[in-house]
């Protein structure tokens, strides 16, 4: 059997960087659209994106802020558009999907497990800020609790199920697969399901590759042939931990979302250079590069024509 090509998804700009740690990071509606476009443009199959507030860069879930961009994307390139439901650690679940249930995407995020979701060692390396919001933002989040109960994924799943959309599951730890596998049997997921491995954060699991051997090993016991899956690393784990994944078998996620830098500290100038990087990298290996009709394929999904923007 012919091995699956790579896909690589790219998440433009996130919730945990702010603008001051890079000029870089996309955070108005023109600057998204113009990154998500040339990323796609670069490799990625799979544009993975949140909304910013565009006079001060902070985090938003209105879909006023999605709207600004999305059209732009979709009409500029035929990458899959996946859509966050993670939004601000400080949203109900009820306000994180609004964005999904306003556009039906192709694809969209779903976290599996509630966790101390933490960044604020960050706040120590800045002596000043572009915004006033962005120092207590990131100070304060040692005391977020990123929430997502049974209930809350249940209702999500529920409420997204009609509009036919992928979720990308998000599983920063190995319970959180077990968590997956229990809402598989009552039926909320149906296969192939499409997880995300994430190492890295403070408060998940750490990006060792012990760690995503270990991750991938239960993955295949849980659900044997029924998923795809794919290594998002956190930081400076972001590259060697894809390339790992990709000699694996499995997919790759990069972005200013999750690491702000090309190489040990450089600053990455865009979404597309980290995805030039990846790219160049899985194939210096003998890998090939998914298009997005071949990451739909692999992935079963809907189709650029069934969403609402």
């Amino acid at each position: 059997m012919a091995k699956e090509k790579t896909i690589i998804t790219c998440a433009i700009t996130g919730a945990i960087h702010t603008p001051t740690m890079s000029d870089a990071l996309p955070y108005t509606p023109d600057d998204i659209a113009r990154q998500a476009v040339d990323a796609a443009a670069a490799g990625a199959s799979i544009l993975h994106l949140h909304a910013r507030r565009p006079h001060d860069g902070g985090v938003s879930i209105d879909p006023k802020d999605f709207a600004a961009f999305l059209p732009r994307i979709k009409q500029a390139t035929d990458a899959v558009i996946n859509i966050s439901t993670g939004g601000s650690l400080k949203n109900t679940i009820e306000e994180r999907i609004g964005p999904a249930l306003t556009f039906s995407p192709e694809m969209c995020s779903m976290n599996m497990g509630s966790m101390n979701f933490s960044f604020h060692p960050l706040a120590e390396r800045y002596s000043s800020f572009k915004f006033d919001w962005e120092k207590d933002y990131i100070a304060n989040s040692d005391t977020y609790i990123f929430r997502n109960t049974f209930a809350d994924i249940g209702n999500a799943a529920r409420q997204l199920a009609p509009h036919g959309i992928k979720f990308e599951h998000e599983c920063y730890d190995v319970g959180h697969l077990y968590n997956l596998k229990f809402c598989m049997d009552i039926g909320l997921f149906k296969a192939p399901i499409f997880i995300q491995f994430i190492f890295g954060i403070l408060g998940g699991i750490g990006p060792e590759v012990d760690n995503l051997i270990f991750m991938k090993r239960t993955a295949d016991r849980l659900f044997g042939k029924d998923y795809r899956w794919s290594v998002l690393g956190a930081g400076g784990a972001q590259m060697p931990l894809a390339a790992t994944a990709s000699q694996m078998g499995g997919n790759v996620r990069v972005g200013l979302e999750d690491s702000l830098f090309i190489r040990r500290g450089k600053l990455a100038a865009s979404n597309a250079e980290q995805v030039a990087k990846i790219r160049r990298i899985i194939e210096d290996l003998g890998c090939e590069v998914a298009t997005p009709d071949e990451a739909r394929e692999v992935l079963d999904l809907k189709g650029g024509d069934k969403v609402q923007f």
